[in-house]
């Protein structure tokens, strides 16, 4: 038996091919009037003698100027666009320094700003020494020293360890601050 589901497709393709036809074809028309009338008759205003090749001048500019919007429009935000396939809210955002966690994997050197006492000795060896799978991980780094660990054990609540986001590491040492 036939569901809904298995028709709907064969009808509704070609209803947006006819939708994207029928617009491509005012969005053209639309292009023609408007450089058609860049070419509006300047001279019938004014005494011929007077058309001047600066007017002739500001006519090319309109065709062009006329030009570019059609085709901004027919590429730019018309028939031919895309939806992006971009990762628009990262889950892990509020972990990398602007909420009360911090996460160990993926944060930036300047997140450890307010923490007491981790910037800069500890956190830059958190940046260096990661990924962590836990957050007691971050007691096996060398050269961590006794007081470190101390300072670390205190603070341990407010840490997280994420998957690693490439265009998260790549930061963690230098947010793009350049001096």
């Amino acid at each position: 038996s036939l569901h809904r589901a298995d028709i709907e497709p064969i009808f509704i393709e070609p209803f947006y091919k006819l939708v994207y036809s029928i617009m491509f074809s005012v969005l053209l028309a639309l292009t023609l009037l408007a450089a058609a009338s860049a070419f509006s008759n300047v001279a019938l205003r004014s005494s011929p003698i007077l058309r001047t090749s600066l007017q002739m001048n500001n006519d090319f500019k309109k065709v062009i100027t006329a030009s570019f919007m059609g085709a901004s429009l027919l590429f730019g935000q018309g028939l031919l666009s895309q939806p992006a396939n971009a990762e628009i809210d990262y889950e892990g955002v509020k972990y990398l320094g602007g909420g009360d966690k911090i996460d160990l994997n993926n944060a930036n050197i300047r997140a450890y700003l307010k923490v007491p006492g981790f910037y800069p000795s500890i956190a830059s060896k958190i940046v260096k020494y990661g990924p962590f799978k836990t957050v007691a991980d971050v007691y096996s780094i060398p050269g961590l020293s006794s007081a470190e660990k101390d300072i670390i054990k205190k603070s341990e609540s407010k840490f997280v360890t994420l998957d690693g986001k490439p265009e998260y590491v790549i930061d963690k040492i230098n947010n793009g601050l350049y001096r």
